[in-house]
């Protein structure tokens, strides 16, 4: 077991004994790092400095990123690289849909940088994985992690009409923090976007995420899983904010796993079908889960 790195650029911070995880490395973990780097297919695991990699890829799972490695925002608390990025490659959705293929995956993540440089935010792309990895896989679930595609419904309406198993949208944080952390992005409108995809289509399973250690006070968490079952969120996930490096928003708290399983229990009083709620979560952990129970309930 190995305590969670920190990169170079980051101010040194103990952290608690519950970020020990194992040392990535295993058979499965190489195999899928090759497949993928033959593949020419970027993960946010690896962008995004996931500290669940390990276990993830020696599952053989992955979340995928698509339309490149380069966002065109900079939020405050983000590892992606933002920039200018480059044109948009045609064939990633059927090299994509080969690869999960090739792992045999039951369950697909998909996700993408934000693209504010293209007239739909990309979600053609995301629509066409989706076709790609149904025609190669039937029985794959399929879920998609979009942007907010700057509260455009014609973009939203693209993704939902391929019919996704889950569509997911981060919150990421508060309302009171959002701005401060997400300058580009817009609480309300992310809101708008998870009740869109409602609307859109009502038996669709919807799912959200979000940080805690930005500053934000337990009731500001707890009013935000409030907001989200206004607009009938099925699933959550909350996780710690880790600082990528001195460059991001300072962290402001560690939280227990105490306090993570309270606020798991909180949201399940909400109605949320699933919470998943600890140190170590992020958007894609277990996602698989989720789903089933989503499913069942």
């Amino acid at each position: 077991m190995t305590p969670l790195a920190e990169t170079k650029e980051s101010p040194r911070r103990r952290l608690p004994p519950w970020f020990k995880v194992p040392m990535p490395g295993g058979k499965n973990y190489i195999d899928v790092q090759n497949l993928l780097q033959q593949s020419e297919l970027h993960t946010v695991c690896e962008e995004a400095h996931c500290p669940n990699i390990g276990e993830c890829w020696e599952n053989r799972s992955a979340t995928f990123m698509v339309l490149g490695d380069i966002c065109t925002r900079a939020c405050r608390y983000c590892a992606v690289k933002t920039g200018r990025p480059l044109i948009v490659d045609m064939d990633e959705p059927q090299r994509l849909a080969h690869t999960v293929e090739r792992l045999g995956l039951r369950y697909c993540i998909i996700t993408s940088v934000d693209r504010d440089d293209l007239p739909d935010g990309g979600a053609f792309i995301f629509a066409h994985c989706i076709k790609q990895v149904r025609q190669r896989l039937p029985e794959c679930r399929v879920e998609v992690l979009i942007p907010d595609f700057q509260g455009s419904r014609p973009a939203l309406d693209t993704v939902m009409r391929a019919a996704p198993d889950v569509l997911n949208h981060n919150i990421e944080t508060v309302e009171r923090v959002f701005h401060s952390v997400r300058p580009r992005g817009d609480y309300r409108q992310s809101l708008e976007l998870l009740a869109a995809a409602r609307e859109i289509s009502p038996r669709a399973v919807t799912k959200s995420g979000m940080m805690v250690g930005l500053g934000e006070e337990w009731d500001e968490i707890v009013q935000t899983m409030k907001d989200l079952r206004s607009v009938d969120c099925d699933l959550l996930t909350i996780g710690q904010y880790l600082r990528p490096s001195s460059k991001h928003v300072p962290l402001e708290k560690f939280y227990t796993p105490q306090e993570f399983e309270e606020l798991r229990k909180e949201g399940e009083r909400l109605g949320f079908r699933h919470v998943a709620s600890g140190p170590l979560v992020r958007s894609s952990y277990h996602a698989e889960e989720q789903f089933v129970t989503a499913r069942r309930s």
